[in-house]
This record gives structure tokens, sequence and C-alpha cells, in this order.
């Protein structure tokens, strides 16, 4: 699918945010990426304009059931002046996966990342150069079909928005304090926990306040049948070292399918790090460390890249993981994927894409 891509720039441009202070996810560039969605014209209008509101129906079925996913990756800027994607066509199939599960009409994955490459472009003064800073990018889609039945939307909006951001860790990486959550569950198989919507994180939100009321960063989650198998950790797929082998739980239908989890698995193997995929129980984690074992925990994701766990406490049983420290694997795991994807660090997977206007849809 070839469609022109109209540009407006915009002509009050903001000022940029000082690059010790970025956060994460509260500056936003000048503009943004909008696609529409009509059942009668399929995917059209594809338009980059400048950041603005959005006006929607106080209908609007994504208000009312939720029909929307969204999408999370980064932009880098390189020593050399070059700009890289990391595994964008990865983000964007994930995205369509996210789309039949919702009910969400398939989404043309060329056209979208020439969209989101000729965004970049225009924005590239935006994308911070400082050490651990990047662009952070948001797809997502929402339903905009103003009408209350219960039915798939026949209307749609996929945009694009992005922000500046800073090192997740202000102080480098450090192991974080993790609460096992036995009351609430955030997914179940059959359910959309492998898929990347809005109503995931919102049923996380109630476990998280009562973490960190009790004084722990993040919330172990266990499956929603047996309360017993560990699932993720926040919004982060989670790895665990027994005895030299790193383990990870396998895919279930409610575990996300982490781009950083596959890309952490895949260093793993190319360096001969044996690496296993399978269900993992609170009580045998329990076990190995009560054994000496239990090694190094950590948690992957887009935001973080990876999050040591220094402590878990589950029914008020606490251990401390490798003495509380951040281990020599996460180290080397989190120096290692962020050097690929700042360009510092070869690249044997060929994993970075650069972001360059694409002609075809100008």
């Amino acid at each position: 699918m070839t469609q022109a891509l109209d540009i407006q720039h915009t002509l009050t441009k903001k000022i940029k945010p000082d690059e010790d202070k970025l956060g994460f996810g509260i500056h936003f560039t000048d503009h943004m990426f909008i696609l529409d969605y009509t059942a009668d014209k399929g995917w059209h209008q594809p338009r980059i304009i400048p950041y603005q509101p959005i006006v929607l129906d106080p209908a609007a079925k994504v208000f009312h059931y939720g029909q929307t996913v969204f999408e999370g990756l980064k932009a880098y800027k390189t020593e050399d002046g070059r700009i890289l994607l990391f595994r964008p066509e990865q983000n964007l199939q994930r995205l369509n996966r996210s789309n039949e599960r919702l009910s969400i009409p398939y989404l043309d994955e060329e056209l979208a990342l020439d969209a989101l490459k000729q965004l970049i472009v225009v924005d590239q003064d935006w994308i911070p150069s400082k050490a651990g800073t990047s662009l952070y990018i948001r797809p997502f889609i929402i339903a905009t079909e103003a009408l209350l039945g219960v039915a798939p939307s026949t209307r749609y909006q996929f945009m694009i928005i992005m922000s500046p951001v800073g090192p997740y860790y202000s102080e480098g990486v450090n192991p974080v304090k993790i609460f096992v959550e036995s009351q609430y569950v955030r997914a179940v198989n059959g359910g959309v926990g492998e898929a990347k919507t809005a109503g995931n994180y919102a049923a996380g939100l109630k476990a998280q306040e009562g973490a960190t009321d009790k004084g722990y960063s993040q919330v172990l989650w266990l499956d929603g049948v047996h309360r017993k198998y560990i699932e993720e950790v926040g919004s982060m797929n989670v790895f665990f070292k027994i005895n030299g082998t790193v383990h990870t739980p396998a895919l279930n239908g409610s575990i996300l399918d982490g781009i950083t989890r596959k890309s952490i698995i895949q260093l793993l193997k190319h360096w001969n790090i044996p690496v296993v995929e399978r269900t993992i129980s609170i009580e045998e984690l329990y076990e190995h460390h009560a054994k000496g074992e239990l090694e190094e925990a950590f948690g992957t994701g887009t935001a973080a890249v990876i999050s040591p766990i220094g402590e878990l406490n589950w029914q008020d049983q606490k251990i401390s993981l490798n003495g509380g420290q951040t281990g020599e694997l996460s180290t080397k795991l989190y120096q290692t994927l962020t050097g690929i994807q700042n360009g510092i660090l070869p690249d044997p997977f060929n994993w970075m894409v650069e972001a360059t206007a694409i002609s075809s849809h100008s």
C-alpha cells in the first residue's frame, strides 16, 4: 500500500528541555503522526501534523470498551550522528498480534515503519545525545466510532507520538525490591495478557499501589489460576540465573512476548550461556535460594532494558539476591544491549535499523 504522506510543519516550535532533566514520558516533540481507518476506505490519509490535542466524541468506543493497543520503542543518536531504531519491525508485528486479539484491523507494517522514520527525521533535533538518553516512541491505536453498542469499532486512528527521555536509572543500574503479589492477578491464559493493551496495565495499578506503600518498587505477578507460577515483574519479563543456567517463564498466552526478552535470549545463546523457557513456581525459586543456587534475577523491558532484583518478599518471607548487589550477568547484558542500541558495540544480529526519510511515501 502506497499512500502520499502529507507533512504539515509546526509554525511554533517548542523549547527543548534540559537533557539532564528529561525524566520519562514528560516532554513531547513538535510533531505527531496520524492515520485514519473507516470500514469503507480502510487505513487512509497518513499525515504528520504539529503535536496537539485530539478531539473525540464522548461515545467513542475506546472510552467505554477499552479497544486500544500500543507499542513502545526507542531511537538513539550515535556519536557519528546516525539515528538508530532497535528492532522496530518486531514492535509492528506485535502491534498487529495485539490488533488481532482486540478485533482491530490489520495495519500495513511497511507503511507504519516508513511513517515512523519520516516522523523521526522531521523531529530529529529532539533526539537527545547525552549518554543514557534516547527518543521514546509510542505508536498506538484507538477505537473512535461514536456508538455504545458492544461490538468492534468501525473507525480507528493510529497515532505515533515521541518523547525525549533520560536514563531509566539516574544513578546506574541498581537492584530493586520486589513484592510477590498473591491477591490480585494481571492476566490469564485466554484473556488479553499477551496483547499490549491498556487494560492489562490498568489491572496492575492496585497491586502496584499496595507494593509501593510497603516500600517495594514493583510487583512479581503469579499466574491467575494456581497463584503459584511466576509470570512477569511489573510490566517487564523476568529472568532467574540458577546454577549457571538462566530460566525465564515460557510464553503461555498471558505473558507478553517482550522484544527485550527475545533479544536477551538471543544474546545468552550467542554467549553459550544455557537459557531455558519453562514454567517456574515461586516455591521452587525459594527452594533454590535456600540451597544457595539462585544467583541473579532481573526484569527486562524497553524502558529500563535490565532491572536487577535485589530482594523478594513472598508471604512475608524476604530473601536477598546476590547480596542485594547487581549481578555480573545483569551488568554484562545491560552494557552489551545498550552498547548495541547506541551504535557503540558491534551488532552481530542486525537488530538496529537506521532511520532515514522514505521517498516512496512522500
